[in-house]
């Protein structure tokens, strides 16, 4: 791992920042890392790395360590992932994922399938050699959201497959049904009698860390910038499949590695700069709801934040949540694209508790939650790769943040 890091940090011929960068992201994404999750130590190996990478840059501790502690219940796929029907095996990720609330199932069952329209009009009871698979497909959003929620509910008294056509976007969770749940597509379930399972859960204690660096202001008592963005992802659903999270968040991990790169070069003279990698976002924005609680610096010093998720396309610029909040810190962000002409556009988005900026906010701590846009739809699944992400905006966007907050 060393050598890794001295890798994507090395200073030589034709390395410039972006491609320091880049590496850096990439070996974020790699399966050495396992989806910066909760299985396989993932969320912690990343933690050390970026501890390191901060450290290498010259950004001190607050205290007497890069480290933040917390811990949380977690519900973890760590094991066996098999799934099959008397036709064909299915690929995880590919053709199915669990729901991440799903129990362990092993063991053959027969099918027993149930119309959706039927399963909201009548009641269902299966045999305990049954599995119960409901195809929906074709409905209208507000019943297919209807449906999804009557099997969620039957998922406490009987193993689910849901059968979809949409896209297979995977999460974590806290807590577990008392039965599996699955969702297959709808291409791959072709007249199949049985399914055959052998998948395991585990509900756990999980000790996570937020990683924190700082660059000191040259006068003493300034302000701060808060500069953040979470390195967790989804992790593994069973020994052979992992979820990348290369948009999300490698590449926001990224901006702010390459941010501090360039403050810690030109520091800045009347504001100190915190830079957090958060952990457990994707749990539920918790590693920053933690920070809050137990901040490490006075927050009412806090001048501004920018937090940092899904930065690694930007063919169609950037959206800028609590862009409504702030609307003249937002005004001089747009002002400032349209004179360097940097990117496509900045959109405007009201408050949203769907990044690590919320509870920031919440706290009375004025910032934004910026995220690029693009052609890359890939978002928690298991094609969110490094090779999908085009950076395209991606150094014209640090030179926006970084003229934006030199301006203060």
């Amino acid at each position: 791992m060393r050598l890794l890091f001295l890798f994507s940090f090395v200073v030589g011929i034709g390395f410039t920042q972006t491609q320091r960068v880049k590496t850096f992201a990439q070996q974020l994404c790699s399966p050495e890392f396992h989806g910066r999750g909760y299985v396989s130590g993932g969320d912690s190996i990343a933690a050390e790395y970026i501890a390191r990478t901060f450290q290498e840059l010259g950004l001190r501790p607050i205290g007497k360590s890069y480290f933040q502690s917390f811990e949380f219940k977690a519900h973890t796929f760590p094991g066996k992932m098999q799934f099959s029907s008397d036709k064909r095996t299915f690929q995880p990720g590919v053709h199915y994922i669990t729901d991440p609330g799903s129990n362990s199932i092993n063991g053959t069952y027969t099918i027993k399938e149930v119309d959706g329209k039927t399963l909201l009009s009548k009641s269902v009871s299966i045999e305990k050699s049954e599995i119960l698979v409901c195809r929906n497909v074709g409905f209208s959003s507000d019943s297919t959201r209807k449906i999804r929620e009557k099997l969620h509910t039957l998922a406490q008294r009987y193993p689910i497959v849901e059968v979809v056509n949409t896209k297979l976007t995977w999460s974590v969770d806290q807590e577990h049904y008392l039965k599996s749940y699955l969702q297959l597509q709808d291409s791959v379930y072709t007249n199949a009698s049985s399914f055959s399972f052998a998948i395991d859960a585990k509900t756990k204690m999980h000790t996570a860390r937020n990683v924190i660096g700082f660059l000191p202001a040259k006068k003493k008592k300034a302000p701060y910038f808060v500069l953040t963005a979470h390195y967790d992802h989804l992790g593994r659903m069973g020994t052979a499949t992992y979820f990348p999270g290369a948009n999300d968040n490698a590449s926001g991990v990224a901006m702010l590695v390459a941010l501090a790169e360039k403050f810690a070069s030109n520091k800045l003279k009347d504001f100190n700069v915190v830079f957090i990698a958060f952990a457990g976002e994707e749990i539920g924005l918790l590693g920053s709801q933690f920070f809050v609680q137990h901040a490490t610096f006075p927050l009412q010093k806090v001048k501004f934040l920018f937090n940092l998720d899904i930065m690694g396309s930007g063919e169609e610029g950037i959206t800028v949540v609590n862009a409504t909040l702030f609307p003249d810190e937002f005004k001089r962000l747009v002002a400032i694209n349209d004179e360097k002409k940097y990117l496509a556009q900045v959109k405007s988005r009201g408050p949203a508790a769907n990044s690590d900026h919320y509870f920031f906010t919440q706290a009375g701590v004025p910032g934004f939650y910026a995220y690029t846009m693009g052609p890359n739809k890939n978002y928690h699944d298991i094609f969110d790769t490094y090779d999908a992400l085009s950076f395209k905006a991606f150094d014209a966007l640090s030179c926006l943040l970084e003229d934006f907050l030199r301006g203060f």
